[in-house]
């Protein structure tokens, strides 16, 4: 593995667990309480660290790491376990 691509991976992962404190920000003081420095709201935080994961998915497309059909299949995969499995898609 070069470099770049260990780098990258490093960052993704960084991000990924910011996304997990957002997602507890959020669960724990609510989607529009605010950062107590920045008095952002949650929801716009999480969106932000969100964002930075997709960046870092795009990198990882760009580097041929991943590839971007076979990551819309999975996507869709999920979507249907979710369909079969959770509650979300339920009205």
């Amino acid at each position: 593995m070069n470099n770049k691509i260990q780098e990258t991976l490093d960052i993704l992962q960084e991000e990924c667990a910011e996304v997990i404190v957002e997602i507890s920000k959020c669960r724990r003081f609510g989607l529009e309480s605010h950062h107590y420095r920045t008095d952002i709201p949650h929801s716009q935080m999480l969106m932000n660290e969100i964002g930075d994961v997709l960046a870092m998915v795009e990198i990882l497309i760009d580097q041929g790491i991943v590839d971007a059909s076979a990551l819309d299949q999975a996507k869709q995969n999920k979507k249907e376990k979710l369909r079969t499995w959770s509650n979300i898609f339920k009205e």
